[in-house]
């Protein structure tokens, strides 16, 4: 399995990485399907997929929730990958699956911060740092989705926000807090300067999704185009080489959150999710409707939503305890 030399024929996970760049997938779904069919063809002593089928797969995907004790959406992302392996790459039929022992999905609550938890934290945070997490509370966006924001999906006309290609590949739109509008722009004007010292220095260029960078070669420089969170320093795409600024490493957020959380005093399981869930389950008590917040988190079913409601009769189930009357 190791690289194919030149004018060679690509080995399999070669000819893998090929069709999803075809396909404009994401450096991570690339690398996440290469590792995974990886250890489907390690798993079965290396043998060639194309000789195998349903009756290997079943095995593999029992091993992982068996033995491995991987969660469901890990036995998912497993069998997401070995799919696309035999419809896209080499285009045969998976086959029928069967006798899998599935992995069981925990049917756990999310936790929620309070609104006096949520200004607690945010008030141990600064700069970028705040402005991120002020978003991902204020507009219910995922880290990643904030993550690749560009500058030219904030609608401060509108007071809204583009969300593009999110979970199933599709576009939503949330609310830009009328109070982010004024540090936001702040925030732009510096990105601006310093995406003008790059064009500057011969760079200045960012990703394009979807084979866009042919069709329209200049909007990579375009300031629009900027990632709204730029990482710090300019680094090397791994795929074509060109050297380009990136957008900032979720561990950022994630360890200021952590931080913040401490400093707090929050005795709660916090990560960046957790302010997504609170500004679902505050919009819901604030009275909204729940197929708008369903819209605003880009939830393809309205039973996903329903888990807010949990914290709306607040106690248990809305009953008084005894000890109360």
């Amino acid at each position: 399995m190791s690289n194919s030399s030149s004018g060679d024929k690509p080995n399999l996970l070669d000819e893998v990485r090929n069709v999803i760049r075809v396909k404009h997938y994401s450096l991570r779904t690339e690398e996440t399907y290469v590792q995974w069919i990886k250890r489907f063809v390690l798993f079965h002593n290396k043998r060639h997929p194309k000789y195998m089928g349903g009756k290997e797969i079943s095995a593999f995907l029992t091993y992982l929730a068996v033995e491995q004790k991987v969660a469901a959406s890990t036995q998912n992302q497993a069998l997401n990958a070995i799919v696309f392996l035999y419809k896209e790459v080499l285009q045969q039929e998976v086959g029928v699956l069967e006798g899998i022992t599935w992995a069981k999905k925990p049917e756990r609550l999310p936790v929620v911060l309070t609104r006096e938890e949520v200004r607690r934290l945010l008030s141990h945070l600064e700069g970028t740092k705040w402005l991120m997490a002020s978003l991902l509370y204020g507009s219910g966006m995922r880290l990643l989705e904030c993550l690749r924001l560009r500058v030219k999906d904030l609608d401060f006309g509108y007071g809204q926000i583009i969300v593009r290609d999110t979970k199933g590949t599709k576009d939503r739109v949330t609310m830009l807090p009328a109070s982010l509008k004024e540090p936001l722009q702040m925030h732009l004007q510096k990105l601006k300067v310093l995406h003008d010292q790059d064009l500057e220095a011969g760079f200045g260029s960012v990703y394009m999704p979807y084979a866009l960078e042919k069709k329209y070669p200049n909007a990579s420089r375009e300031f629009g185009w900027q990632y709204v969170f730029p990482a710090s320093k300019l680094s090397v795409d791994p795929r074509t080489g060109v050297v380009r600024r990136h957008h900032l490493f979720e561990t950022v957020l994630q360890k200021a959150i952590k931080e913040a959380v401490q400093k707090a005093g929050i005795d709660k399981f916090v990560h960046c999710h957790t302010l997504r869930h609170s500004f679902a389950t505050h919009l819901l008590e604030d009275g909204y409707d729940i197929r708008t917040v369903q819209e605003l988190l880009g939830h393809k079913d309205v039973s996903t939503t329903m888990i807010y409601t949990h914290v709306l009769n607040k106690g248990g189930k809305g009953v008084r305890s005894p000890l109360d009357f």
